[in-house]
């Protein structure tokens, strides 16, 4: 009865457009209601959860991503990009690809990269004749790359909720993040064979010296990844320590050198981002205590057995376990789709042998196609309003985006295992 009450609670608000973490205060009222404790005795649960060392990492990228966001510290990067493949036929649309790829390494957050580098793009593309609709659906197609290329906040809380080491689940998406910015961009220039007005960037000439120059501008916004993966997979930061560095770094890049922010700008930045820390920390307690409730009532199990009465292929489990995460990445945003999806079709995908690394790789890609599959498609509506562009011109270029180059990418990775375990074994066997 609180399984099934649970999950028609929480399905049906979230569908009524309700807030998440309302939607799972909610569910957490009524477990309260027909269970065998009150509301506070299940906060414990909660508390312990969020005084984790480790999510700690998940607000200071928060704040780091908030702090380039407004520093104008990715301008440079899609300066650069511009700069390489600008003059050709679909240039800029692939240099906004790689510009959401770049960014979202720095940030780790497909929000973030979404407002940033659409609103860096658009009017670029918009001025060269690109076809309106099909640049946005593609920078909202490109932007959950923040969600794939590390760091990324999902893995950080996959790693802490499947117990898996969280440097391995950083790696995982990487080729799968490679594999899709490739099947983006070569989805893009095919569909912009009918284009025959798009205005094409002058390479400038002499080309070094103005490669060198942007080199130099676009130098501490790249020095940043570097400094954060260097530091983590050269064990010498853990996550969180990253994170730190992340923010301390990004001040004076963006008030002193980008001069993107002032020190008054960035207490309003900082204020911002906490007001989204809050909303998203609150979500992770609620979501917690309502996942722990669940796995002791037996959801796991159950789940297992409903899935195994339908077949017991591994194949057909695996496009299940598929079908039930995009359907869950539709209803709710990455983390809390993640909490709720980890510890009930990890057991699952593990009994038909798939690792857990595999696995978050598997589920990184699954939300990430979520948050731009329609009807719910958080991230498709938030790109209309970025972008200035009606969702109606942009669902069919967006429904062609997924269709060869997100589920091409998802059903590599889940049925090639090396594509998520060739790198994290490659660098951290030890």
């Amino acid at each position: 009865m609180i399984i099934g009450g649970s999950l028609i609670i929480v399905c049906l608000m979230l569908l009524l457009g309700v807030s998440v973490y309302v939607a799972f205060g909610a569910v957490l009222i009524f477990i309260a209601l027909v269970g065998d404790q009150s509301i506070t005795g299940y906060l414990p649960t909660g508390a312990t959860g969020i005084r984790s060392l480790v999510l700690l990492a998940i607000p200071l990228f928060m704040i780091a991503g908030g702090i380039m966001e407004k520093g104008r510290i990715a301008a440079p990067l899609v300066a650069l990009a511009e700069m390489f493949i600008g003059h050709i036929k679909g240039g800029l649309n692939a240099a906004s690809v790689l510009a959401c790829g770049v960014f979202g390494s720095i940030s780790g957050s497909a929000n973030a990269t979404l407002t940033c580098i659409g609103g860096i793009m658009m009017p670029h593309l918009k001025k060269a004749n690109y076809p309106k609709g099909q640049s946005a659906a593609l920078i909202v197609s490109a932007s959950p790359l923040g969600l794939l290329i590390p760091p990324s906040s999902s893995h950080i809380l996959y790693g802490w909720v499947a117990q898996q080491h969280v440097l391995k689940c950083f790696l995982s998406t990487v080729i799968p993040a490679i594999i899709l910015i490739t099947l983006l961009i070569i989805t893009n220039q095919f569909m912009l064979r009918k284009y025959d007005d798009i205005q094409l960037t002058e390479r400038p000439s002499p080309f070094m010296p103005a490669l060198l120059g942007q080199g130099r501008l676009a130098g501490p916004a790249l020095m940043m990844p570097l400094i954060i993966l260097g530091g983590i997979y050269g064990g010498i930061m853990t996550p969180t320590e990253a994170a730190g560095i992340a923010v301390c770094y990004a001040i004076p890049v963006a008030i002193y050198f980008y001069r993107g922010l002032t020190w008054k700008s960035l207490a309003q930045t900082i204020q911002n981002s906490g007001v989204t820390i809050g909303v998203v920390m609150v979500m992770i307690f609620m979501v917690l205590i309502v996942s722990d409730n669940l796995i002791s009532q037996g959801a796991p199990q159950l789940a297992k057995d409903m899935v195994y009465s339908v077949s017991d292929n591994p194949i057909v489990i695996l496009l299940m376990i598929n079908v039930v995460m995009i359907l869950i990445g539709m209803l709710m945003d990455d983390i809390s789709g993640l909490l709720l999806a980890t510890p009930i079709l990890l057991p699952i995908a593990q009994s038909v042998g798939v690792d857990p690394i595999h696995f978050a790789a598997i589920i990184g890609v699954n939300l990430g196609m979520a948050n731009i599959t329609p009807p719910t498609a958080p991230l498709l509506y938030l790109g209309a309003q970025i972008c200035d562009t009606p969702v109606s011109k942009m669902l069919w270029p967006t429904l062609i985006f997924i269709v060869f180059a997100w589920l091409p990418t998802l059903m590599l990775t889940t049925f090639i295992p090396e594509l998520a375990l060739w790198l994290p074994d490659l660098l951290l066997s030890r």
